[in-house]
């Protein structure tokens, strides 16, 4: 089932970047209730974007139940941010174990009527780039991947195998836990992932 939404303005800011020290930990917006919205074009996007692979992924995962996932960076900030972004298309019933996903999606992929990168991941559509990257927010922690697999198989377990962990060591004392799978824990802390995680922040301020 698929529904398509346009918000109004933003909500109280729930949660911040490193910039917004004094902001309280994020607290999900209060979900909807899960009511098919009436059928339009938009709601079944009639083909996939024309992309080689996914170099980023984004989801959070609130208290809800639901997954708020995101194939760009701007929406996925904005929601940390304020708890919500401007565009979504709410798929009820299709995540892992029967959750709900609510993707973040552009004016762009409303114009084409094409899904978002973020669908197109989780739809297994669009493979994982060499240099993939990945985050989780859950429970005030931050969960970061460079395995498309892990990410996935987080989402529908919760559980990670491997993995290092910083705590009070996120933009506003968050845990970080930086994911790891048999061979990759094999190969030593992940620093590039540990780098990455630093300059998406700096570049977003």
């Amino acid at each position: 089932m698929t529904s398509f939404c346009r918000l109004g303005s933003l909500a109280l800011a729930v949660a911040g970047l490193a910039a917004c020290a004094t902001q309280a930990p994020l607290t999900p917006a209060p979900a909807a209730t899960d009511k098919p919205a009436t059928t339009s074009s938009m709601t079944q996007p009639a083909a996939p974007l024309t992309a080689a692979e996914a170099k980023v992924f984004f989801a959070v995962l609130p208290d809800s139940g639901r997954i708020h996932a995101f194939g760009d960076t701007q929406n996925y900030f904005n929601f940390l941010s304020h708890g919500e972004v401007p565009l979504t298309r709410t798929r009820i019933g299709e995540g892992p174990n029967g959750r709900t996903l609510v993707y973040g999606i552009t004016s762009d992929n409303v114009k084409a009527n094409q899904p978002s990168l973020g669908e197109q991941v989780m739809a297994g559509t669009l493979p994982a780039a060499p240099d993939f990257y990945s985050e989780a927010f859950k429970s005030n922690r931050f969960y970061v991947f460079g395995d498309l697999k892990d990410m996935k198989d987080f989402m529908a377990f919760g559980e990670v195998p491997y993995s290092y962990t910083d705590v009070g060591a996120g933009p506003k004392g968050e845990t970080l836990i930086y994911v790891m799978n048999k061979a990759s824990y094999a190969q030593g802390k992940p620093l590039d992932r540990i780098e990455r995680f630093k300059s998406l922040r700096t570049a977003a301020n």
